[in-house]
């Protein structure tokens, strides 16, 4: 650590004007302390600073032979005499010491403002620390019962001390009453023992910390939000037989790792297992098919463990290690439906890799089991129906067949809230065992055809951990991979040693108190719920577990993969040795006449060259400049002498020139100068590093001199080192020096030595023919016969010159009058040229680019466009050369003539999101941007692509248009029709049905339409036909018009019946509905076609279910299985024939989104319904008998899953099934 003092600005602000180059050797620290620096104490204190703290603890693995001291600790008693006779606030214990640091124990006798005994641990010697100090203690607190030890009160906590919080514990310890009641054995001949437990532990810097060193394991890179995966693959890597086989998996030597997910796996595991810093996991994403974006989000861990585990099931068919996935993960248990009162059982066998157990409403894991197993009673009107016994009561359950080796237990952490109707985060206290014992209570999870002879103890290997909320967090693992009682945090890049206590109590999840910060103040205790818990544990069976924690080496590891990865991790470290000693040298870019010629009108077409396609030169900076003048020789076949260089410079229009040639004695006689942009650099260099030598030019000396007293500096004379000759030609901190070797030709093509310049001569590039040295004071006139000779051109040709001055951010290119002196025309060292033949008048109108600048235009400007058609948007249609200034109507004109259309308004462009690599939601407006450039931005990245499709009508026609998709449902006639609606946007619902009834085939010259807003098989609104069509959306809800004749007045709840509504009549939502038991919840969920229906008072069900049978057609048979429900806010209740419907349902207005619903609960046997849309477009679909069918998404709503695939669809986000955001 290097301690940076403010500089005395006075003492040199704005006074030198002179350039100097400081040699920094930045050595042994100034200031150091053996775990922390200490600086000057200062009573301002902004607030606390916590830090991570790591516990040195012993390793496990692969070091488990290491050494590593533990956390200085010690245990304090205080007898404290007279207790009930003290009189002060506060009273102190004496200093005792741990870990070099000292501390006191810190009590309120009479309670710190509240009737509890209030206590603290103090660091002693707070007032006389440093400023900026900083110490961590795990600590537990205790009163001791001196007549029943078992019964003393003990508690444990940790913390940061600091100067802000430099003590630390419990406001309410234990109440008073308690402590003062003799009976108690607290307060024993007027005297309390406190016991204080203190360990010590190491602060570390979070960036100088080396979890392998620290551990013996290394972590995984987050690569923006894959913490959830890092620590999925933590806890898959460190179950050995796992690991080995997927090393056993066969790949070959021609797989790419982004495209073989076998082989990423085998890499990533590899690396884990011998690299000495955390691992990347771009290889692993990229073999799943995600991109940058699918990086950034949060998906599901339980769905990715079972997708990873699915492919690698797959991939090991046929292979060596095939069914190893099962062998670890499987299980079976039994759904059972057992009849009471008759001879008849139902039973069905299901395969597991996990279980989701409940968090909610139990104390522990044995509750959840408890819950999982618990027998479902099917009496009253939800009795089971057994085949040739009719509807009969049973009972309903699950029982486990056998457990896997290696069990996964999904927490229900997140759970769906009815009420709120929103997702939610549990994180009640939940409490799970270091060994689970599942053959418990005579084993009670087990089914009668469970193998009793295996004995089902299993001992707990990770604990995975989220913290936050709902809508994101951050995850992290606990694992213990040997079993042993070291446990490791796994974090991203970090991996720390913790123990048991904080991998298992601390993620229980819950309430805590949180300590007394301020105890001299008047605080109530305050409690916080804790957001960070464990969602997944993974239990290990313990007599299978010498066979899953097994040894992995090489020996199990591919020979092809092992020389792969030993050469990646070659590579690598050539890489790190290169930027360790990068320092050490300079890289020198060569630039030379080949260069130019090749690059420019080829990869480049302003400026000269790329110097990051030159040849370059790595060279030592002691190295003397006359050797790397060798080692160009040797590489180009030039002679030393014949070599002559030119530094280059980045003028202040951004162009790079080179500005001048390196004189001999520059060479030979090179002095380290650095040019400080500011006097402020010059003080920070000074002041804050530790200053081994100055070395300053001749002409700075004398500005210096009067300070020079003040400084430590030692003046070293004139040296010729490569590494001083670049601080020469840069004024900023780059690395490389770009040079460009000049070579002259002789009249035999031979090399030959450089002329002399001297002031008057200039070299100019002339675009790209070659260079010239010219006189300044020459003019272009005078070289018109040599240029035409460099370009092939005739003698006598007229050309026009022009300079080129800069590109950016726009072309500047200025014509050179022939006559006029290089001087006057301002040109200098360095300028280019550009030439042209004089072009005739008559061919200018004809010629697109007729001079030079206009053609540097076109070529600074020109831009490659992909297009896609928005129908196909990951496929490449053609790709148009265009302009960025191009206007949408050049744009739209081009794409037209290219795909063959006559009316180029009909083209429709919709720009590219460059994150989720898919069309923006919403087209271009009809000249809604002005260039091309505006079409292609998004944020601040830039696209090549653009979607186009083809209208059936202008452009601005159909953005004056409102576009309607309305489903329309015939009355007698098992067919959906979609049609799309265009009308002007103030037309109204009315327009809308007259429109569609020139559509659609009625079923009767009167019938009547309506339309109506469909939402997951309810209905939300019915549209009068005065509301404006302007603000209907039709892209999340489903518009359904149905037809309402006389002759299904009943039926249907036609508008002239609603309008005849009596005062005793209701009309009233009715719903298909099915119920879904997950995990042993029941789920409601809709399917079908939502109707109205009008009841009357005092009408039964029996008479309400004739008229709804006959509406919808439905046998007999079936329909006696059907059972009717009053559903509120998703809540059955069901009804008896005898109930009178009328009295469930309130007086509501019909046009509202009804909570209360008649409910038609069957099972879903219809055919999915698939709507196609096309301008007008038929799909018919043969019913079922009932005549109810179900629409395209039948998932449950509230589901996260299904929620999230509705959200990606409307926010035109793919979905791929194997993600899902948290």
């Amino acid at each position: 650590m290097t301690m940076m003092t403010p500089p005395p600005v006075d003492l040199f602000k704005d006074r030198l004007g002179f350039c100097a180059w400081i040699d920094l050797n930045f050595g042994e620290n100034l200031y150091q302390e053996e775990e922390e620096m200490l600086v000057p104490h200062s009573d301002l204190v902004e607030g606390p600073q916590p830090m991570e703290v790591v516990a040195q603890v012993e390793p496990a693995g692969a070091v488990e032979n290491q050494q590593v001291e533990d956390p200085p600790s010690m245990k304090f008693t205080w007898t404290i005499e007279n207790f009930s006779r003290l009189n002060t606030k506060k009273h102190y214990s004496d200093v005792f010491v741990v870990g070099g640091y000292k501390w006191r124990i810190l009590t309120f006798p009479k309670g710190n403002n509240v009737d509890h005994l209030s206590m603290y641990l103090d660091v002693a010697d707070s007032t006389t620390l440093p400023y900026g100090w900083s110490r961590y203690a795990q600590f537990s607190l205790a009163v001791v019962n001196q007549i029943h030890n078992k019964y003393s009160i003990r508690k444990d906590t940790q913390h940061q001390f600091n100067a802000r919080e430099s003590d630390w514990g419990f406001t309410s310890f234990m109440p008073l009453s308690e402590l003062y009641d003799p009976s108690r054995g607290y307060l024993v001949n007027d005297s309390v023992v406190v016991e204080a437990e203190v360990a010590v532990r190491k602060v570390l810097d979070y960036w100088s910390y080396d979890s392998k060193k620290e551990t013996g394991y290394v972590g995984l890179k987050n690569q923006g939000a894959t913490c959830y995966m890092n620590s999925l693959l933590q806890t898959l890597y460190h179950i050995p037989y796992f690991r080995k086989a997927v090393y056993h998996m066969p790949t070959t030597e021609n797989d790419v790792p982004t495209g073989s997910i076998p082989l990423a796996l085998q890499s990533l595991f590899y690396k884990l297992q011998y690299n000495d810093t955390s691992v990347a996991t771009k290889e692993l994403t990229k073999s799943f098919g995600w991109d940058t974006y699918d990086s950034f989000m949060q998906h599901d861990v339980q769905e990715l463990n079972r997708v990873l585990c699915e492919k690698l099931e797959d991939k090991m068919k046929g292979t060596v290690v095939e069914g190893t996935i099962q062998q670890l993960f499987e299980g079976h248990h039994m759904n059972y439906i057992e009849c009471i009162n008759v001879d008849y059982k139902s039973t069905r066998k299901e395969s597991f890799y996990d279980l989701q157990l409940d968090v909610k409403g139990c104390r522990d894991v044995y509750a959840s089991f408890d819950k999982y197993v618990e027998v479902e009673r099917l009496e009253g009107d939800n009795k089971y129906h057994a085949e040739d016994h009719g509807l009969q009561d049973a009972k309903k359950g699950v029982l486990f067949i056998d457990f896997p080796p290696v069990l996964q237990l999904q927490l229900k952490r997140f759970e769906y809230d009815f009420m709120r109707d929103a997702m939610v985060k549990i994180n009640d206290r939940y409490e799970f065992p270091l060994q689970l014992d599942l053959d418990r209570e005579n084993g009670k999870y087990l089914s009668p055809d469970a193998d009793r002879s295996v004995r089902n103890l299993y001992t707990l290997h990770s604990v995975l951990v989220h913290s936050g909320g709902v809508h994101g967090g951050h995850y992290y693992a606990f694992i213990r991979p040997t079993l042993s009682d070291q446990w490791y945090k796994f974090d991203d890049e970090r991996v720390t040693k913790e123990d048991m206590k904080r991998a298992l109590e601390e993620q229980y999840g819950g309430e805590e108190e949180l300590p007394q910060t301020n105890p001299g103040f008047n605080n109530t205790p305050f409690k916080f719920t804790k957001y960070s818990n464990a969602y997944m544990l993974v239990y290990i069976r313990e007599s299978d577990k010498d066979k899953i924690i097994c040894n992995v080496d090489e020996k199990d590891i591919a020979e092809h993969l092992r020389i792969r990865l030993k050469k990646e991790q070659e590579e690598k470290e050539d890489k790190r040795r290169y930027k360790a000693q990068a320092h050490l040298y300079t890289i020198i870019k060569v630039a030379r006449d080949e260069d130019l010629a090749e690059q420019i009108g080829r990869d480049i077409y302003f400026d000269l060259v790329d110097h990051d396609k030159v040849r370059s030169f790595r060279i030592q900076k002691q190295t003397p400049f006359i050797a790397f003048k060798e080692e160009v020789a040797k590489e180009f076949g030039i002679p030393v002498q014949f070599q002559r260089f030119w530094i280059w410079a980045k003028r202040q229009n951004h162009t790079y020139r080179p500005n001048r040639p390196l004189l001999p004695q520059e060479e030979a006689q090179t002095v380290n100068i650095f040019y400080f942009t500011s006097s402020w650099q010059l003080f920070i260099y000074f002041l804050c590093c530790k200053i081994d030598m100055w070395v300053i030019t001749m002409n700075t000396r004398k500005c210096m001199m009067p300070y020079l007293h003040r400084l430590p500096w030692t003046f070293c004379g004139e040296s010729n080192l490569v590494g001083q000759l670049r601080e020469v030609s840069n004024k900023t901190h780059n690395a490389e020096l770009k040079l460009f070797l000049e070579v002259e030709i002789g009249p035999d093509l031979r090399p030959i030595p450089p002329p002399d310049k001297s002031k008057e001569d200039i070299l100019l590039f002339f675009k790209y023919v070659g260079r010239l040295f010219l006189k300044s004071s020459s003019k272009p006139i005078e070289i018109i016969g040599k240029l035409n000779q460099m370009a092939g051109f005739d003698p006598e040709e007229e050309i026009e010159l022009y300079e080129e001055i800069k590109f950016e951010p726009v072309v500047m290119c200025e014509h050179l009058d022939k006559r006029t002196s290089f001087r006057l025309s301002q040109i200098e060292d360095g300028d280019i040229i550009c030439f042209q033949k004089t072009p005739p008048l008559e061919s200018e109108e004809d010629c697109r680019y007729p001079d030079v600048p206009s053609f540097l235009e076109y070529v600074h400007n020109r831009q490659i466009v992909r297009f896609r058609s928005l129908e196909r948007p990951k496929e490449d249609d053609f790709c148009l050369e265009l302009s960025k200034l191009h206007s949408y109507d050049e744009v739209v004109e081009r794409v037209a003539r290219k795909i063959g259309l006559d009316d180029p308004s009909k083209v429709r462009l919709t720009p590219h999101n460059c994150y989720s690599q898919q069309p923006k939601p919403q087209p271009i407006k009809y000249r809604g941007v002005e260039h091309l450039s505006d079409m292609l931005v998004h944020y601040n990245q830039t696209s090549d692509i653009l979607y186009y499709e083809v209208l059936d009508i202008p452009l601005p026609e159909l953005q004056g248009l409102k576009n309607l998709k309305v489903a329309f449902h015939h009355a007698t006639k098992d067919e959906v029709v979609i049609h799309n609606i265009r009308l002007p946007k103030q037309s109204t619902v009315g327009d809308v049905i007259n429109e569609l009834k020139t559509k659609v085939e009625l079923s009767h010259p009167n019938a009547e339409l309506r339309l109506l807003e469909v939402f997951y098989h309810k209905i939300y609104k019915i549209f009068p036909p005065n509301e404006k069509i302007e603000n209907i959306n039709d892209q999340y809800w489903t518009l359904r018009a149905e037809e309402a004749s006389p002759l299904y007045a009943y039926l249907l709840a036609i508008p002239d019946e609603e309008k005849n509504l009596g005062p005793h009549d209701r009309l009233i939502h009715v719903y298909h509905f099915t119920k879904e038991s997950a995990q042993n919840q029941m789920q409601v969920q809709n399917f079908g076609e939502p109707f109205f229906l009008v009841i009357h008072e005092g009408e039964t069900l029996a008479d309400v279910k004739v008229r709804i049978q006959k509406k919808l057609q439905v046998p007999d048979e079936e329909f006696s299985k059907w059972k009717f429900a009053f559903l509120s806010l998703g809540r059955p209740e069901y009804l008896q024939d005898t109930d009178i419907v009328f009295n469930r349902f309130q007086r509501r207005d019909v046009y509202g989104a009804w909570e209360q619903y008649l409910g038609l609960e069957h099972s879903d046997n219809a055919p999915k319904r698939a709507y196609s849309v096309n301008q007008v477009k038929i799909v018919t679909h043969l019913r079922s008998q009932s005549k109810y069918t179900t629409s395209t998404i039948a998932d449950d709503p509230t589901s996260t899953l299904t929620m999230m695939k509705i959200l990606r669809c409307l926010s035109g986000i793919s979905w791929n099934g194997e993600d899902e955001s948290e």
